[in-house]
């Protein structure tokens, strides 16, 4: 039965082969590198901005998978290293010649299956993300006032560094804290006729009003910072509503969390799928330097050309052959049949 994807390799070849094999698994160990620290960097990130995420989020799991996927990579490039480095070599390669087969399966089979998973991950899960961001960051605002509300303590916090240090306002804007009641009831004087009024408007019993946070200010503005009666145009006579980039963040963190996510996101994508490509040369080189050695007795430089090859025989042959021994294997034995008696013997004497 011929071999699935037979290359004939000459001596040079055999050397350019491996010494190639050498310098595209280095590459592919500081690929599996770099998935790491991004994927690092982004569970980081999840672990600030895990707040403003709904509980259902799945996009966590991405920076999980593309972890174990860089690991494995820059695994697969370090036994990469060694493999080419060795062949090179007539006595250092033979404790390779018993460990590689299996190697190369593992890294196939686990190692390309973790990649193939985290990449697919890169593609879907980026796009759960408005969603959850947007179920995220109502729950978020809703609770700013909670300070003393046990689960809910830090929230007030949580959101003010949120907007300082991503230059946000609310969700889609600064007028999203028109909507809510960030001021906790603890600070409010109930025999104020205004708030009294507020309070009574509102059919939830919310005191709502038109400001935003100390948070929403912009440091870099001229002016100091104007945080209530925004929608008031006599309040402030020199500030014109319409151009708030003059006083507050333009931008809500919706937009500004969905932008920051998904570029992380795309880096990642972006180096899994370069891992994939340098992990799969790495694998199909290594599988046809081992077999042309296997030729050869594990001695590269010896003379004469050798085959390579991917499976020693074809896969319809092998799928055959499985397939019949797996059927006769199966197969019930056929019940032995009693032995046939004997036709009796003539009395010749009675001829």
């Amino acid at each position: 039965m011929a071999p699935v994807l037979p290359l004939v390799l000459p001596l040079q070849p055999r050397i350019r082969l491996a010494q190639g094999l050498w310098l595209l698994s280095w590459l592919l160990a500081l690929a599996g590198g770099v998935i790491l620290l991004c994927s690092g960097h982004l569970l980081v990130q999840l672990r600030h901005l895990g707040t403003f995420l709904a509980p259902s989020c799945q996009f966590p799991v991405l920076p999980q998978a593309a972890l174990a996927a860089g690991a494995v990579a820059l695994g697969t490039g370090l036994v990469g290293v060694g493999a080419s480095r060795a062949s090179l070599n007539a006595a250092l390669y033979p404790p390779w010649r018993g460990v590689l087969g299996p190697l190369l399966v593992a890294g196939t089979a686990g190692g390309g299956g973790l990649l193939v998973v985290a990449l697919g991950l890169a593609l879907a899960l980026p796009g759960s993300l408005d969603e959850a961001l947007e179920e995220g960051l109502v729950t978020a605002l809703a609770h700013y006032k909670d300070t003393e509300v046990p689960g809910h303590c830090q929230a007030k916090r949580l959101v003010d560094e949120l907007q300082l240090r991503y230059h946000c306002c609310g969700r889609h804007g600064y007028k999203d804290w028109f909507g809510v009641q960030w001021v906790s009831s603890r600070y409010l004087d109930p025999g104020d006729r205004d708030v009294a009024d507020r309070i009574q408007s509102n059919v939830e019993g919310l005191y709502l009003t038109d400001g935003v946070p100390f948070s929403c200010c912009n440091p870099h503005s001229p002016r100091p910072c104007l945080q209530n009666r925004l929608s008031d145009s006599y309040a402030h006579p020199l500030f014109d509503p319409r151009q708030p980039n003059q006083n507050l963040w333009t931008q809500g963190c919706h937009e500004v969390l969905l932008e920051h996510l998904q570029d992380l996101a795309g880096t990642l994508g972006s180096m899994l799928a370069v891992t994939f490509l340098l992990q799969a040369l790495v694998l199909l080189g290594l599988r046809y330097l081992q077999t042309a050695l296997e030729g050869l007795g594990g001695v590269i430089d010896a003379g004469g050309e050798t085959q390579g090859y991917l499976f020693p025989s074809g896969l319809k042959d092998m799928l055959k052959t499985a397939w019949l021994q797996g059927g006769v294997a199966c197969r019930p034995a056929p019940e032995e049949a009693p032995p046939a008696e004997a036709p009796p013997k003539e009395d010749l004497s009675e001829a």
